[in-house]
């Protein structure tokens, strides 16, 4: 029942029985013991629609706070959330994990504190901790398994390193994971099979199948980085031709475009490498809007190459909807359109009939709310109704 209300972000008694297939006596007691121990409260009446307004219930916000933390390859953001995914304090700002775990963790624990403070609130109220890391993770042991972007992390535990200080049961994933764990939280479960590609630093993908996320055996579902797109490609950090991560991700735009404001083929990028000495993917999306020639012909190979990755996939998987989120969002909607086009032009008739290809809702607060749903959630799950 407690997930149940969780993921229904406001719920009343007659549609808890209606989904839980419990008797309305049954829910209705249910719901007055958790009231009376703490665990729910009521939010209100809902909107009339002709007879007596029902009243909501959600999780107690009395219960305390989470803490969601997103690390990606470049950067770091970390939030104080309430049980209902209100952020009440946030904080971003660059990070590079090749520095390794004790330096940026060490980073993220501070931040932590200073957050806390900040809401007037304690360690000891904080009763989970959600964090996302930019590489494989075995979900049990809450490990980094190999990661390419992060070889220093290999083995650690994200988990051991925060016990010391807090009580909370503490939960690491793959950030692309928790990006389509925050699709899932804003569609409250009306999608049952989609995917959420992120393009920064690195290519991953989240896979969200029968409404839940899958992770595979051993909890490197997704790496479709390391796809192949290009057999007399570039060589990948992880030892292979042609990996579609070497040759569309945010370090290969950068050179792309480097290249093209080097060679005289884009004044426009030439003037932004003089100007700041180095380039990104939104310099790329802003030459374009701009009508870069040069800019143009970059975006539309990079969203080649993705979409011939994602063809196969979607042919694999047979997704309702794939969301674009990353970096890569800033280069506007000509990436978007170029990816468009790949995929439908190799993907099979069927598995695109219906499928819908489109920018992340939540934009970069996905792998944010997606930290605090996995810390709620399977905060939820260890308290086995013991509360």
């Amino acid at each position: 029942m407690l997930q149940t209300i969780f993921w229904s972000v406001g719920v009343s008694r007659f549609a808890l029985s209606d989904r839980l297939a419990f008797s309305k006596s049954k829910t209705n007691a249910l719901v007055a013991s958790l009231l009376d121990v703490g665990l729910l409260e009521e939010t209100g009446l809902q909107d009339s629609t002709g007879g007596r307004r029902a009243e909501t219930v959600q999780i107690s916000t009395r219960l305390g706070v989470l803490i969601g933390v997103d690390l990606g390859a470049t950067s770091l953001e970390v939030a104080i959330l309430q049980p209902n995914m209100q952020v009440l304090a946030r904080h971003t700002e660059p990070a590079d994990v090749r520095a390794g775990p004790g330096v940026v963790l060490a980073r993220v624990r501070a931040l932590m504190g200073q957050l806390l403070q900040q809401c007037k609130l304690a360690s000891k109220q904080v009763i989970g901790i959600g964090i996302g890391v930019p590489g494989p993770v075995d979900f049990e042991s809450g490990q980094l398994v190999n990661p390419p972007l992060m070889p220093a992390w290999d083995s650690f535990s994200v988990r051991d390193y925060f016990k010391e200080e807090y009580a909370a049961p503490v939960f690491v994933d793959n950030d692309v994971n928790l990006m389509a764990l925050g699709e899932l939280w804003r569609l409250q479960h009306s999608l049952q099979n989609f995917l959420v590609i992120k393009v920064g630093t690195g290519i991953g993908c989240g896979i969200v199948c029968h409404g839940e996320v899958y992770r595979g055996a051993n909890g490197s579902a997704g790496d479709v980085g390391h796809i192949c797109v290009d057999t007399e490609g570039p060589r990948c950090h992880c030892g292979n031709l042609g990996c579609v991560e070497a040759m569309a991700a945010g370090p290969a735009i950068a050179r792309m475009a480097t290249q093209a404001a080097q060679d005289g083929q884009s004044p426009a990028l030439a003037a932004s490498l003089q100007e700041r000495g180095t380039l990104t993917p939104e310099d790329v999306g802003q030459a374009s809007r701009n009508g870069d020639a040069a800019a143009n012909a970059i975006i539309q190979q990079v969203g080649a190459k993705i979409g011939q990755m994602l063809a196969s996939v979607v042919n694999f998987f047979n997704p309702s909807h794939v969301f674009i989120g990353g970096g890569i969002t800033r280069m506007g909607p000509l990436f978007l359109a170029s990816v468009r086009q790949s995929v439908y032009q190799r993907s099979l008739a069927l598995s695109t009939r219906h499928l819908e290809i489109q920018y992340t809702p939540l934009a970069e607060q996905a792998g944010l709310v997606g930290a605090g749903v996995l810390a709620m959630q399977e905060t939820l799950k260890t308290w086995k109704g013991r509360p």
